[in-house]
């Protein structure tokens, strides 16, 4: 097992999460736009010619190794040019709180940064308003609900460190799930903030809707980051 300092605690590999809410939106979007936001070790898988796809992560971490904190993370569905599986390569990562902040850069290379996320709850909805240096980028609205098991599912996401590309693998799961076809009870609003203007580029908020999805008791496992070129 790996242990990583990270502000002065340990943090041993895997990574676990215990109990969480997560909703995503996968959106249908420009491929140039998308191909314009990662890095160039890695190419956007198209969904069909041009297109590709935005998922937009929102999670409320309640019993974490990192602690409890909001993320919401804007990500592409890429493959590394150097050969490997698909998975997903996150451009943006705000978090609101420091410690995982320090963790997630350190240990995974995520593109982690402290910043304001407000949430909103009802019984069938979820949403979720972003401010990126005090000024309002995005605001999400996600249908919330489902009674479905959600298996442990295995998922590979993508990173840079030093450089360097890298792999992390992590399961995913959980109870009271949904999954809904398009985008019933999707609502997207942008601000003003340059990753607003992002957003724009690739067709937001008017993109199609590919599907959103909910789970109200969510568990994961993140595992460590391994080089690419090792490998992994």
């Amino acid at each position: 097992m790996t242990t990583y300092d990270v502000a002065g605690r340990p943090v041993t590999m895997p990574v676990q999460v215990r109990d969480a809410s997560a909703g995503t939106v996968l959106f249908d979007v420009n491929a140039a736009a998308a191909a314009a936001l990662i890095p160039p070790e890695f190419e956007i898988v198209e969904s069909a010619p041009g297109r590709g796809q935005l998922a937009v992560a929102l999670v409320d971490y309640r019993d974490n190794d990192l602690g409890a904190y909001h993320e919401v993370g804007l990500m592409f569905f890429v493959r590394p040019r150097s050969g490997g599986e698909d998975g997903t390569f996150i451009t943006r990562l705000p978090v609101d709180q420091s410690f995982t902040c320090e963790a997630g850069r350190k240990i995974w290379g995520f593109p982690k940064s402290v910043e304001r996320i407000d949430v909103e709850n009802t019984e069938t909805s979820s949403s979720w308003t972003l401010y990126l240096d005090g000024e309002f980028a995005v605001r999400v609205r996600v249908p919330r609900g489902g009674s479905d098991e959600m298996p442990p599912s295995p998922m590979t996401a993508y990173s840079l460190i030093g450089g360097v590309p890298h792999r992390t693998t992590f399961t995913q799961g959980g109870a009271g799930s949904q999954v809904v076809l398009g985008g019933e009870g999707v609502e997207v609003t942008l601000g003003s903030h340059v990753v607003s203007a992002e957003l724009a580029a690739l067709g937001l908020p008017g993109a199609p809707v590919v599907l959103s999805s909910w789970i109200e008791r969510m568990r994961a496992t993140f595992d460590d980051a391994r080089s690419l070129k090792d490998g992994a």
